[in-house]
């Protein structure tokens, strides 16, 4: 089974920045759905982006142009790179994994089988 260790959460102001990694161990995420998932308090968890094994990317409209993802094949290793941050952009923040090419079709998250334990973003106005 994979194991996927999230970091670079943190507090940071709005229009700032922060830069999310996953390592992940047990599989290779060249050949893997790969992407980010956050939950807000009291609110259900939401699609941020993903990444297929052939490279192509998918947003949530509420990031793009803002958010960034990408792969470090040789590391083994997922980022998030977040511009422009806003304050709705607060929540935990999940990286997700699946097998099956087919995940990256939509940001849904029954399509992904593996959860990291999620860090935490806090954007302040």
């Amino acid at each position: 089974q994979g194991h996927l260790v999230e970091s670079g959460g943190g507090s940071a102001q709005a229009g700032g920045s922060l830069r999310l990694s996953c390592v992940v161990s047990g599989f290779t995420i060249s050949t893997y759905c790969m992407g980010w998932f956050r939950q807000a308090p009291g609110k259900d968890d939401e699609g941020v982006t993903v990444v297929g094994s052939d490279g192509r990317v998918k947003y949530a409209d509420s990031v793009k142009g803002r958010f960034t993802i990408s792969k470090d094949n040789a590391r083994n290793t997922l980022y998030l790179e977040m511009n422009n941050l806003k304050a709705e952009d607060s929540g935990r923040y999940y990286c997700v994994a699946d097998p099956w090419a087919g995940a990256c079709l939509l940001l849904h998250r029954g399509n992904f089988g593996l959860w990291g334990k999620g860090t935490q973003v806090t954007v302040s106005s």
